[in-house]
């Protein structure tokens, strides 16, 4: 494998269309929530799981358009690093690229536990060491190249899909079974639901950073983005429906694996193994998506010299940054012994709706300036765009649901962020 030293020298490879853009982002977005959350968002929202689902759709719909918009006018793979240093500052911006890099790292390692979780209950293997050879197993992959990555995420993609038309056909005949507006901690819970499950929305965004290797991504990404949350919110409001019709929220919060318990319900033990396979390439395809638009933005940070530029080396043959895709892939197995996937899951939602807020700001600013993308979010009232700033208050609304651990975790690692932007300045590693 021939290497490239400096990120100038060789250029990611334009290679993906409309299809792939989109069938990356439904692929991050599926795998982790519905496969691994379900059980936990059904002990907090009870029945009305589904109106958890409803409410996070439309507030990530919000923050898409506002995604669409800007990677419009900024089609770069360090995406919100960009958008936020061009309406804002370096420093704000490198603050936002460091806890978006953070949480793909902690959010590889969630997924990497739920797979392991599943595997586990299939063939009784160590939890740890599975989901430590997933994330190696994801690093080898994503050294092959893009394209290599797109095929294996399309399939798995379609796979994963398939489990969840199975669940939707299972409950159809249960539909009507339950009372839908049982709660199990009021209103409150479904919120706190809400919260959770947005972790089960993330990636979406992460489409904008495969901005260098996507053909008109002025065009591209922006629709990529608006289908993969459209596509996946109607999955997910379908098959929450379903699941709660067939078990109801006490018995699907107590499973580690509540999909497949579901199946396993109406089928037995094959129907357990079937879905519980199905998990496992819908976990597999999470962590692999979500680990490849960090070590882009990782990429893109560092090609801006806002990271080392030592996170910027491209190899000839593949053309993929392959330094950061070593270093993401170690990160991220040290948070693997973190083993609690809720207080993970909810530090990785609290970064990323900080930086959501920010990217919603963004367009405000920017719009303010005069500076328009070949997209535009509708409806304007004296220069303001209205719907960014929903979007940036229903981020508020969500972080103040946050459970209080997951933020006091959050903070320790946004003080370590600034140690080592500090260092990372005074030895002039990166620009100021």
């Amino acid at each position: 494998m021939r290497i490239c030293y400096r990120s100038g020298m060789a250029k990611l490879k334009r290679a993906l269309g409309l299809f792939e853009a989109t069938l990356i982002g439904v692929g991050i977005i599926l795998g982790a929530g519905i496969y691994v959350l379900i059980g936990e968002a059904a002990g907090l929202a009870g029945n009305a799981l589904w109106l958890s689902f409803i409410i996070v759709g439309i507030a990530c719909a919000l923050t898409g358009l506002s995604y669409a918009e800007l990677a419009s006018i900024f089609p770069k793979a360090g995406a919100e690093y960009v958008y936020i240093e061009r309406a804002f500052n370096r420093t704000l911006a490198w603050f936002v690229g460091y806890l978006l890099v953070v949480g793909g790292i902690i959010g590889a390692a969630t997924v990497a536990l739920g797979f392991a979780n599943y595997f586990t209950a299939l063939f009784s293997a160590p939890k740890l060491l599975t989901a430590l050879t997933l994330l190696a197993v994801c690093s080898c992959i994503l050294l092959t190249g893009i394209k290599e990555s797109a095929i294996i995420e399309v399939i798995f993609t379609l796979i994963e899909v398939f489990g969840l038309l199975i669940i939707i056909f299972i409950g159809l005949p249960y539909v009507g079974s339950v009372n839908y507006f049982e709660l199990a901690r009021g209103m409150s819970g479904v919120f706190e639901s809400a919260a959770l499950v947005f972790f089960a929305y993330i990636g979406f965004e992460s489409v904008a950073r495969l901005a260098e290797e996507t053909r008109n991504p002025t065009v591209t990404i922006p629709r990529a983005i608006i289908l993969s949350i459209a596509l996946t919110t109607l999955l997910y409001v379908l098959v929450a429906i379903s699941s709660i019709s067939v078990l109801g929220w006490k018995e699907l919060s107590a499973s580690d694996a509540p999909l497949a318990a579901v199946a396993s319900h109406l089928f037995g033990e094959k129907a357990f193994t079937i879905l519980s396979v199905i998990a496992l390439f819908a976990t597999f395809n999470t962590v692999l998506a979500v680990m490849l638009t960090t070590i882009r933005l990782m990429y893109g940070m560092a090609s801006l010299h806002s990271l080392p530029s030592v996170l910027a080396k491209v190899s000839r043959g593949t053309r993929v940054p392959w330094t950061a895709t070593l270093f993401v892939g170690l990160l991220s197995m040290l948070f693997v012994f973190f083993e609690n996937i809720r207080t993970v899951a909810s530090m990785t939602n609290f970064a990323t709706l900080l930086t959501f807020a920010l990217v919603n700001t963004s367009v405000i600013v920017l719009r303010s300036r005069g500076v328009r993308g070949r997209f535009q979010t509708p409806f304007t009232v004296r220069g303001i765009p209205l719907l960014p700033l929903l979007a940036l208050l229903s981020c508020i609304f969500m972080l103040a649901h946050i459970e209080a651990s997951a933020i006091v975790y959050s903070i320790i690692l946004a003080l370590v962020g600034m140690i080592i932007y500090v260092i990372l300045r005074k030895t002039k590693m990166i620009k100021a």
